[in-house]
């Protein structure tokens, strides 16, 4: 894991990017499902019909995507990682971002949807525990004018 940290002004720049990798690996997630869904209803059938002819190209197609799909969300989680962004629920796409205020790390908290950057919790706390950005960690890692 990454000692990187960001301001609010930095993670909300990076939103975009991260919204658009986010995306490809839910994407990719509900393709493994369907595929998994195809696959296992096939194998009911063959069970209860005491075996029968398969589409084997057409299966053999499936689980190809299927795997593309695994390196697709590999590598997308793999580059919101390299950032030093925290991806805490894929289903929800709930992306944390470490913060230092006042010494303190804590973590601003999106949740694909939302317009921008709008919470943060503490380190030991989750989505459940989110409280709204306030002046002091909107200011934090800001250059005070001397």
């Amino acid at each position: 894991m990454s000692d990187r940290t960001f301001t609010l002004d930095e993670a909300q720049m990076l939103l975009p990017i991260l919204e658009s990798l986010l995306r490809q690996a839910i994407h990719g997630k509900k393709l493994i499902e369907d595929v998994d869904a195809e696959l296992q209803e096939t194998a009911h059938r063959v069970f209860l019909s005491g075996g029968m002819m398969l589409n084997v190209v057409h299966l053999a197609r499936r689980k190809a995507e299927r795997e593309k799909a695994i390196r697709r969300i590999k590598d997308a989680l793999a580059e919101i990682d390299a950032t030093g962004v925290q991806v805490k629920d894929l289903d929800i796409g709930l992306l944390d971002f470490p913060c230092k205020v006042e010494g303190e790390i804590l973590l601003l908290c999106w949740k694909l949807g939302e317009p921008a950057i709008g919470h943060w919790h503490g380190t030991d706390e989750g989505f459940a525990s989110r409280k709204p950005i306030d002046e002091r960690i909107a200011n934090a890692g800001k250059k005070r004018p001397k």
